[in-house]
């Protein structure tokens, strides 16, 4: 029934909120400061009364040297008013909104710029804040149209709509940084945009849990979830990465190999002809063959050292490029008849001689 349809949509919308604390946000863009100075800079998935993304460049915006900060959200805001407590009744319609600005200076004039100033700009300005037409779904006509307006986009993403959002930046040819799980490695939308050295990892949220902001309802079952003194929720999500299409000098770090192969430490596949690395560290440095590492490999790719052949996918298909064996009917890579989780299939650039 449309009502029952239009509950689950909310409950999944709910279950979608995640709100990036500020300290992984500048962890993170502090690294990509030459990028920004002149550009217009969207967050499209970020209510601008609760985003801890929009509050980082309007608090930066003139130390960014940004050309313009826009910011939307989808139908209001589930935990209004807290960041910009002077639009409290705009929140409250539970309206989508988008934001624009193109300067931010000392409007309380107490000779500092503050968060205060950006509330005061927005409200004592016109055509600063506007109500959407729609309902301020990224996918919508007129965000699309904000979209084109962008160079950079960044924000986090609902993780449910990860595979959807990557495709319409790459459609749209734009310049990213966003939060996405790991597990997107192997995605047939994302791996190949990897492969092509189209898309990478940022610098900071490598590895572990990181902890998430949450609406007040949001519902989970999860030992993970803490609740602040003020009642505010939040929830560690695993995997976490950045992914981006900004370069950054770090990423072109060598890895540093030290082992050196033998057929009994580094097995065969059984349906890939290549040989099975269980650790990136462990990669040997004299093999030139193809090697199948873990997907945790993209953390340390560096595409001047390495280049990436193929991947196994869980989905039913080998983006394996020749590698891997039909007729064994299994997506996975396989050792003496047992399934290995998912596999990066890679090869050595700079292969070092073994004197021995």
């Amino acid at each position: 029934m449309p009502g029952n349809t239009n509950l689950y949509r909310a409950h999944r919308a709910k279950q979608d909120e995640f709100y990036t604390q500020l300290p992984d946000i500048e962890k993170e863009l502090r690294h990509y400061k030459v990028h920004f100075n002149g550009k217009t800079v969207l967050c499209n998935c970020d209510d601008p009364f609760e985003s801890n993304f929009f509050k980082y460049f309007a608090m930066n915006f003139n130390f960014l040297g940004l050309k313009k900060l826009i910011a939307t959200c989808f139908d209001g805001s589930p935990i209004a008013g807290d960041e910009l407590p002077l639009f409290e009744k705009e929140c409250k319609q539970k309206k989508a909104y988008k934001i624009e600005i193109t300067e931010v200076t000392d409007e309380n004039g107490d000779g500092a710029i503050d968060l205060a100033d950006v509330a005061l700009l927005i409200k004592n300005r016109k055509n600063t804040l506007t109500i959407l037409k729609g309902n301020g779904d990224f996918r919508s006509a007129e965000c699309i149209e904000l979209l084109k307006e962008a160079d950079i986009v960044v924000t986090n993403p609902p993780f449910s709509l990860f595979r959807e959002y990557i495709a319409q930046l790459v459609q749209f040819e734009k310049k990213f940084i966003i939060i996405g799980n790991k597990t997107a490695f192997t995605y047939k939308e994302i791996f190949p945009l990897i492969k092509e050295n189209r898309l990478w990892i940022g610098l900071t949220i490598r590895s572990g849990d990181r902890e998430f902001r949450v609406p007040k309802d949001y519902v989970t079952r999860s030992a993970s979830l803490r609740v602040d003194k003020d009642g505010n929720k939040y929830v560690k999500v695993p995997g976490v990465h950045w992914f981006t299409n900004l370069d950054y000098p770090d990423r072109h770090e060598s890895l540093i190999l030290y082992k050196r192969y033998t057929p009994e430490e580094y097995p065969k596949f059984d349906n890939y002809a290549a040989i099975s690395v269980d650790k990136t560290v462990e990669i040997p440095y004299d093999y030139n063959g193809v090697m199948g590492v873990p997907i945790t490999f993209i953390d340390k790719y560096n595409p001047d050292q390495f280049e990436i052949i193929g991947a196994t996918e869980s989905e039913g298909k080998g983006f394996s490029c020749g590698l891997w064996d039909e007729t064994s009917g299994v997506a996975q890579a396989m050792i003496n008849g047992k399934r290995i989780f998912k596999r990066i299939f890679i090869r050595n650039k700079k292969v070092e001689k073994n004197e021995n």
